[in-house]
């Protein structure tokens, strides 16, 4: 590798704007994503101000933010999104409910109330299920609730 390479440095502001930048994008998604990038850039931005050449920053950012991502951010998003409550439709999945009107996948019937609010249904394994049985809510696909029965069908 040529030395002359090796010496060439990238101002400490450079650093200092892909941390910004990094932390602006964060900002704008909250998905966890950039974050470990902005901690790398921060550790850049020490080692351009001891004079680092900049294959060691480049490096340094590299390593720094991989290193985060591998070790901190099963930790963040387990505290981050651990409390988050679900809500509308989803806050359903989970939840039991009662045929109402008997589920035949084939003839593109069923429904189950759920919390006093109908829903149309299908179930999960193309089995009728007949008025009356309790099912529970596996997901939901557009407007229609996909259950399963919640006690073995004979």
């Amino acid at each position: 590798m040529d030395i002359a390479v090796q010496l060439i440095q990238l101002p400490p502001a450079a650093w200092i704007a892909v941390l910004v930048i990094m932390l602006l994008i964060e900002l704008g998604t909250m998905g966890l994503t950039t974050i470990w990038f902005a901690g790398g850039a921060l550790i850049a931005f020490f080692a351009a101000l001891f004079d680092a050449g900049l294959v060691f920053q480049i490096v340094l950012f590299l390593v720094v933010s991989i290193v985060l991502v591998i070790f901190t951010r099963p930790i963040a998003r387990k505290h981050f999104n651990g409390s988050r409550v679900r809500t509308n439709a989803q806050s359903l999945i989970g939840q039991n409910g009662v045929v109402t009107e008997e589920i035949d996948n084939l003839a593109g019937k069923g429904q189950v109330q759920v919390n006093g609010m109908d829903w149309t249904a299908r179930t999960t394994d193309n089995r009728k299920l007949e008025s009356g049985r309790v099912v529970i809510i596996r997901e939901i696909q557009g407007v229609k609730l996909i259950v399963e029965a919640l006690e073995p069908i004979e």
